[in-house]
């Protein structure tokens, strides 16, 4: 099964990104998650500000979404910000708490909170 993340709607802030990830997340589909979600956000130079990954709808995510995220994160332009939505309670947030990544990328409940400037 192809998955191609859900580009931000009409209306997003300018300079915002919101990517819909898929419900699994693991070694089968990671590497390709990347390169879906580096090419949906474009050129980093090109005035992306936030760019914010919807983990809510994701039911499984092992240690290759962590990666995932990291990896998304640091080939952004240095000003550009990236957070996490993943319910609480959830498998990708308490995923994200174990590795410890949410120490450098904030988690929010919910798409609302994490477009707020």
């Amino acid at each position: 099964m192809t998955f191609l993340p859900h580009p931000s709607e009409p209306g997003q802030p300018p300079g915002c990104t919101l990517l819909a990830l898929p419900p699994e997340i693991d070694y089968c589909n990671a590497e390709a998650m990347l390169d879906l979600v580096l090419s949906a956000i474009g050129d980093p130079d090109d005035g992306l500000r936030l760019l914010v990954l919807d983990l809510s709808g994701t039911r499984f995510m092992d240690s290759q979404g962590v990666r995932l995220v990291n990896d998304v994160r640091q080939r952004l332009h240095p000003r550009a910000r990236v957070r996490v939505v993943a319910r609480p309670g959830g498998v990708a947030s308490r995923v994200l708490e174990l590795t410890g990544l949410r120490r450098d990328v904030p988690v929010y409940d919910n798409v609302a909170e994490a477009l707020r400037p």
